[in-house]
């Protein structure tokens, strides 16, 4: 007994001792980490001789403003890292203690093994062996394996764009940003902290001091994510002086599936006020007319239409066809609100919401050339809930049926044109127009800013308010959700900003990569088969 008191009481100094040295590194990281760094080969800006612009100095600023972001991120978490291993101890000597006392009372102890939540790490161990990490796995083609996409401190390189990301761009996301900064600080903890079996040799700087690696060591990384099982990161590291590079590789394996809630949610009586601003359009507005009696009529019966119209040429055309879809479908729960005035979508939107006096609704703000089916109506339902989500889904925006369909005489029904391929369209992803919210979301977050006149804008300020509220915005393609392709006019009153947007608008609206292309190389095409059928011929003849 005497000499398990004495073993407790050596380990209880070894681990006041510990922790003493703990303190002081915390500190020594600190003044490391707060004082100023200085480099006496820089250049210094605004030289004799040099010519530096207002731009200049702004990126400069924001390059070194998220560059001291970082370090102050940085050292946040190894602060937290600290005070948590401080706490461990703490708790491992108090433990220590315990037994101490226990055994100075005379009464036996027989120690138990820690207890691990085993089949837990056992799942993440085997999620590790599964991912193809160490070993390469047999993929059946070319399109099997599963790319990584590459990042420095600053910037990410991307393979997967979608039309509003670009091949090189700063992480924008918070998410993305923090976890590649949690990603750089574990591969510095590894490097800095080797465990015995890494295998590494440990260096020494020049004054005979360990090498400690920072993020300014850090020279690229690469990461790749397999859905089902994590993501695996490979890191690079150098010294400036050094030829060596220290190379580590990480994986965040996926846990076990958990649940966070189950509901029952009945849409059964929720009315859906479909919000349509229109100015002329008399013949798109037909064709929607068409798609709506159809599908809402026929089918939802739960829907509301309000038609905002600006101007007057068209309007008795307008109401011509309401009253016709009145007289042949029976149809009344429809509101025609004319402005005389120029079109602005987002007055309109707003005017149409404000119409509305019969208490809460579901809106659902549509352009005259959208196409919509029953399901989606229902997705409007589910994902919009109010004073906690709004449902912003991502439009499939079909290119020119003319060129899409060259080939035939004259291009099919637009009910056929609906399918989702490369060629025949693609996910709108820079649009925010359609959107389902409901009505007391939208008059307290304030609505559409009445500053943006004419072609787009509007809908994006709109996007940015729920962004910084504090409601959950549903961002997602959904597959009944169309927009119709039409010939656009970008208009000579726009500003420098919105012309910009609705040129590139309009480029990306006309077809896909591979059929401009064929346009762009007609004449050669054609050179190409004439030359062809000449040889044909010469060789029947022959």
């Amino acid at each position: 007994m005497p000499r398990r008191g004495l073993i407790l009481q050596t380990r209880t100094h070894w681990l006041l001792l510990g922790l003493a040295l703990l303190c002081s590194l915390v500190l020594f990281l600190y003044l490391l980490e707060c004082a100023p760094q200085t480099d006496g080969n820089a250049p210094l800006p605004g030289v004799i001789g040099e010519n530096y612009g207002k731009e200049y100095y702004q990126a400069l600023l924001q390059e070194q403003e998220e560059h001291y972001q970082t370090r102050a991120t940085s050292l946040k978490r190894q602060i937290a890292q600290l005070k948590q291993e401080l706490q461990e101890m703490s708790e491992k000597m108090r433990s220590l203690q315990e037994r101490k006392n226990v055994g100075a009372n005379g009464i036996g102890y027989q120690g138990n093994k820690e207890q691990t939540p085993s089949d837990l790490l056992e799942f993440l161990h085997s999620q590790i062996d599964k991912a193809e990490v160490s070993i390469g796995a047999k993929l059946p083609s070319e399109y099997g394996v599963i790319p990584f996409e590459s990042f420095t401190l600053m910037k990410v390189f991307q393979l997967e764009m979608g039309l509003t990301r670009h091949p090189e761009e700063k992480p924008v996301r918070k998410d993305k940003r923090d976890e590649l900064v949690e990603v750089i600080e574990a591969g510095l903890e590894v490097i800095n902290n080797p465990d015995e079996d890494d295998e590494q040799e440990e260096e020494d700087s020049p004054l005979g001091e360990k090498m400690t690696f920072n993020e300014n060591d850090f020279i690229e990384g690469y990461y790749r994510t397999e859905r089902d099982k994590g993501t695996q990161y490979e890191l690079f590291f150098k010294k400036a002086d050094l030829m060596e590079y220290r190379h580590v590789t990480l994986f965040r394996p996926f846990g076990p599936l958990m649940k966070v809630k189950s509901e029952m949610i009945d849409i059964t009586r929720s009315i859906i006020n479909i919000i349509v601003p229109l100015a002329e359009r008399t013949e798109a507005f037909a064709q929607f007319m068409q798609n709506f009696r159809d599908v809402c009529i026929h089918q939802d019966k739960r829907i509301h239409l309000t038609v905002v119209y600006f101007g007057k040429e068209g309007l008795s055309k307008v109401k011509s066809i309401l009253e016709s879809v009145t007289s042949e479908s029976n149809f009344h729960n429809y509101t025609l609100i004319p402005l005389n005035e120029e079109f602005n979508r987002g007055q309109g939107l707003n005017v149409g919401a404000q119409a509305w006096d019969k208490g809460e609704v579901l809106m659902f703000f549509c352009d005259v050339d959208i196409y919509f089916s029953a399901e989606f109506l229902n997705s409007c339902r589910l994902n919009a809930e109010p004073g906690k989500k709004v449902f912003y889904p991502v439009v499939f925006s079909l290119y020119n049926p003319a060129i899409v369909y060259a080939s035939q005489d004259v291009p099919p029904p637009v009910e056929q044109q609906l399918v989702h391929k490369k060629d025949s369209g693609f996910w709108r992803d820079f649009g925010f127009g359609m959107t389902c919210q409901y009505r007391s979301d939208f008059l307290t977050i304030g609505g559409f800013d009445m500053e943006v006149k004419g072609w787009g804008g509007e809908d994006v300020h709109l996007y940015r308010k729920y962004l910084h509220g504090d409601l959950i915005v549903i961002r997602t393609p959904v597959p009944g959700l169309f927009h119709l392709w039409h010939e656009k006019r970008c208009a000579d009153e726009l500003t420098p900003e919105q012309y910009r947007m609705c040129i590139q608008s309009k480029a990306m609206n006309e077809a896909s990569h591979s059929h401009l292309g064929m346009l762009v190389f007609r004449e050669e095409i054609e050179t190409h088969l004439h030359k062809q059928a000449y040889r044909t011929n010469s060789e029947a003849v022959g």
